[in-house]
């Protein structure tokens, strides 16, 4: 027995006997659209803003200026921050991030429905990443109940609810931390798996444009066929592809980096030979590789696989590059805090491993913060359909990693 466990047991009590008002706010949270693209999300700041008001928090809006917003590609965002200090001490940051992916076809369920199906709450973001939204902020009240009781806490915790997660963030935690809205000594951000999450790969989006010149289609030999030039451009890059599996990751949870080409858009019409073709090109980045590096490799194989075409001129543009989340100086503690309380929770070994995709919680570690990722969803994030049809989340989970949050932010401010 330790001598927090009557505290846990007060925090687990609040958890449940408002755990239905939890899920009734998740689903109000997914039955409000936050697409991105096409990134209009301060409506929905303003909705998760009266909820958390509605709870009695305080929430500091900070629009982001639109200029700055559309340079990142957003049509408006608007971050939230709550701040709950219990006296002195740590400063602890939550981030969620409020937007989502389209929906996309094939769904069995409205996407906007918030309906809860066999113990699973289903709909767009209802894994990731709103979910956490709640699992934040019902720890924190449950955290907020404890010190009203009379529990001796020292410290802040932090909401950071932002926007732009699906398009990189920089409108997001990277504006909060860019004007020093907030400089947290912790940060615990969002996750889709009921794993802790402590690296995951970086992303560069690259765009490249092939240049010819154009002619009747009766007469090809008088122009430049930019379409032609892609046919010796896509093996060179597959071939690239193809050799980036044999530099394998040492982080658990991650492979190997990879590379896609994902959009091609070129030409004038059928009778005309075309003077143009733009590709974008996705690379996923490992923990241990040089972003630098990366990206002055793929320029190489793009310029040496154009170099000899006659007529033709290459254009190379950076569309986006994400760094990779290491863990920053302090993380080991707390990842191995973390682990052990959701362990205690969970009933099973839960151990540190890496994900292959992105999110904001590189632009916390990149800032030096010990960061780690952790909130509701399932085994897996295939599981939870992220970024797919019929996206879910299981409700029991949910409620097991409310719990492991507030626990940690307990053992965060009572030492």
């Amino acid at each position: 027995m330790t001598d927090h466990d009557p505290a846990r047991a007060s925090l687990r009590h609040f958890i449940d006997t408002h755990f239905d008002e939890q899920v009734r706010t998740l689903a109000r949270l997914v039955q409000c659209p936050s697409d991105n693209p096409p990134g209009d999300c301060a409506p929905h700041a303003e909705l998760s803003a009266g909820l958390l008001e509605a709870m009695r928090f305080e929430v500091e809006r900070h629009p982001v200026p639109a200029e700055f917003a559309a340079e990142h590609g957003m049509r408006s965002a608007t971050n939230l921050i709550v701040r709950e200090r219990f006296g002195e001490g740590p400063v602890v940051a939550l981030n969620a991030h409020g937007d989502v992916v389209p929906p996309g076809e094939g769904w069995s369920v409205d996407p906007y429905g918030g309906e809860v199906r066999d113990g699973w709450l289903y709909g767009r973001g209802a894994a990731v990443s709103k979910s956490d939204f709640t699992t934040y902020a019902f720890a924190l009240r449950a955290l907020k109940q404890l010190a009203a009781d009379g529990a001796a806490l020292g410290g802040t915790v932090e909401l950071h609810l932002t926007y732009d997660e699906e398009t990189g963030g920089m409108t997001g935690p990277g504006w909060i931390l860019s004007q020093g809205l907030s400089r947290p000594d912790y940060v615990l951000s969002a996750a889709f798996s009921h794993h802790v999450v402590v690296a995951h790969n970086g992303c560069l989006h690259m765009e490249v444009t092939l240049r010819g010149k154009s002619a009747h289609a009766a007469r090809p030999d008088t122009g430049h066929d930019a379409i032609e030039a892609a046919a010796t451009l896509l093996p060179a890059l597959y071939r690239h592809r193809d050799a980036l599996a044999g530099r394998p990751s040492q982080t658990p949870g991650i492979t190997h980096p990879t590379l896609v080409v994902g959009l091609i858009e070129g030409g004038i019409n059928t009778n005309v030979v075309a003077d143009r073709l733009s590709l974008r090109i996705d690379r996923r980045i490992v923990p241990e590789e040089s972003s630098e590096a990366v990206e002055a490799e793929l320029r190489g194989v793009i310029e040496e696989a154009c170099r000899a075409l006659p007529g033709i001129t290459v254009q190379t543009r950076r569309i986006l590059l994400a760094r990779p989340f290491a863990p920053a100086p302090g993380a080991k503690e707390l990842t191995e805090l973390m682990c052990r309380e959701a362990s205690a929770v969970m009933g099973k070994p839960v151990t540190p491993i890496g994900v292959p995709l992105y999110t904001d919680a590189r632009l916390y570690s990149e800032a030096g913060i010990p960061t780690v990722m952790y909130g509701a969803g399932p085994e897996t994030l295939l599981e939870a359909n992220g970024h797919r049809a019929d996206e879910r989340v299981p409700l029991d989970e949910l409620r097991k990693a409310t719990v492991v949050v507030a626990n940690t932010l307990l053992q965060l401010l009572t030492r």
